[in-house]
C-alpha cells in the first residue's frame, strides 16, 4: 500500500466521506466516535484507523497505519530501523523531524508532510499521516480535485 504524502494512503484520499471510503474498502471492522465526536473507522485487514472530522463535515483527515505492506517512495517502512527510513527520506529532501519520547516509544514528526513515525527500540511500528493545513489555516482537501 503506497503512502501518498499530503494525499492519503493507497486508494484513500484526504477529504473522502464515510460513504466514499466504504465504497472502496467496504464496511469497517469497527466504527465509533472519539471524545471530540469525530467518527473513527477501523479496518483490521489493512491495519488502519481513519478519522473523519466532525468540524469538517465528517471528511477523512487522518490515517494511523501499521501494515507491513506500507511503502513510502517504494520502500517498506514498518519494521525498519528509523535511521534507515530517515536516510531514505533525506534523499527526497525530507529531513526535518521533531522527536518526542514516551517510555520505550519515540515519535518522529515531519510537519511539512504531516507524517509521524512511531518507533519502539528504533524500529518503526506505526505511522500516521494527515491532511495538510494550508496558508489560510484550512484543510487542503485532495479528494475530488483534479
Amino acid at each position: 500500500m503506497k503512502i501518498n504524502l499530503k494525499n492519503g494512503i493507497d486508494k484513500l484520499i484526504f477529504g473522502m466521506t464515510q460513504k466514499d471510503v466504504t465504497a472502496v474498502y467496504g464496511t469497517p471492522d469497527r466504527n465509533y466516535k472519539d471524545e471530540d465526536e469525530n467518527v473513527i473507522f477501523v479496518y483490521n485487514s489493512h491495519k488502519m484507523r481513519l478519522t473523519f472530522y466532525k468540524d469538517e463535515a465528517f471528511r477523512m483527515g487522518y490515517i494511523v497505519a501499521s501494515s507491513p505492506d506500507l511503502e513510502l517512495f517504494g520502500n517498506k517502512v514498518i519494521g525498519k530501523n528509523i535511521k534507515d527510513v530517515k536516510k531514505e527520506l533525506a534523499s527526497k529532501s525530507i529531513t526535518k523531524f521533531t522527536q518526542e519520547e514516551f517510555d520505550t516509544f519515540e515519535n518522529y514528526f515531519n510537519e511539512d508532510n504531516w507524517l509521524l513515525f512511531q518507533t519502539e527500540f528504533e524500529e518503526v511500528v506505526k505511522l500516521e499521516v494527515g491532511a495538510i493545513i494550508n496558508d489560510k489555516d484550512e484543510f487542503d482537501w485532495k479528494f475530488g480535485k483534479k
